[in-house]
């Protein structure tokens, strides 16, 4: 069991593998990489908090994992196992950000919560930018294909991690990804995350940005019951707008909920299906592309 998260031990298995990867986070991985993955990752993924002041009131925001608690285990304990598997993780991620700096890729780890458009928001991405732009796709989920199939229906390259009963993607899966998928010098690379705005938060694959998608149908208050992940979050998508006249939503108010988290998160809002603000986020990956590829 992943102690971090408290996901289950299960089989992870990658397209093109042979073999299939244990989750289990508290073994080391044996598996040989062609990148080097012997330096820690430069992040501090101690404990940080945030504090929002409200009127009156006192906003508390953690932004590392969530202890777990086991029967028979002091929380020191705990906390010992965590920051082993974090350093460990931090180790693999430090080795994909220098194999992406290295050839010039941008990598983006896309997060939200199962149902938010990130596949439709992807794939319409792909579809209008594919004429101009090297894009490739790391795909997460649980269970099947089907979004690793939906985006190679659009001509872009990608590799569906499949994580078994794990809640997330780590840097080592992440690492063999790479090492099957290898992207073009200076493209853009998509890492489709889990759905699951918890545990994600916490695990760097070795990630330039990571890309929080909410939905409008979630409710203005999500940022505010998942503090972490907005935090961690350099922009965040607000999909699906044209919904609104729909829905009883409050576009300012969930803005507002974001900063409260994060005052320096960029916000856009967008919808996948019709188009509207897609060129605003466009605009943001080309500028963030050419930050990755300067120098390469």
């Amino acid at each position: 069991m992943c102690t971090v998260c408290g996901c289950a031990e299960g089989e992870t298995k990658i397209e093109g593998h042979e073999h299939e990867h244990s989750h289990d986070h508290s073994h080391s991985h044996d598996h040989s990489h062609s990148h080097d993955h012997s330096h820690h990752h430069e992040h501090d993924h101690q404990h940080h908090h945030v504090h929002a002041t409200s009127g009156d009131q006192h906003h508390h925001y953690g932004t590392g994992p969530a202890h777990a608690h086991a029967p028979g285990m002091s929380q020191a304990r705990m906390v010992k196992i965590e920051q082993d598997i974090l350093s460990k993780n931090n180790q693999y991620a430090n080795a994909n950000r220098r194999y992406l700096a290295d050839r010039g890729i941008l990598a983006l780890n896309l997060v939200s919560s199962p149902g938010s458009g990130k596949t439709t928001l992807l794939t319409r991405t792909i579809n209008d930018l594919k004429a101009t732009t090297a894009m490739t796709v790391i795909e997460g989920d649980q269970q099947t294909v089907n979004d690793a199939e939906r985006i190679r229906a659009t001509g872009a390259k990608a590799l569906q991690i499949n994580t078994g009963k794990g809640c997330h993607l780590d840097g080592h899966m992440v690492g063999h990804a790479l090492e099957k998928l290898a992207p073009e010098d200076n493209s853009i690379l998509f890492i489709e995350n889990v759905g699951n705005l918890v545990c994600p938060a916490s695990f760097d694959l070795g990630e330039a940005h990571k890309v929080a998608i909410l939905s409008v149908t979630e409710g203005e208050d999500k940022p505010l019951k998942y503090p972490d992940m907005f935090y961690a979050a350099d922009i965040m998508l607000l999909n699906k707008t044209d919904l609104l006249p729909y829905l009883n939503f409050d576009v300012e108010a969930c803005m507002a909920n974001a900063r409260k988290v994060n005052p320096k998160i960029r916000i856009i809002q967008v919808s996948a299906t019709t188009g509207e603000g897609m060129d605003t986020w466009y605009s943001w990956l080309a500028a963030a592309s050419q930050l990755a590829t300067i120098g390469n």
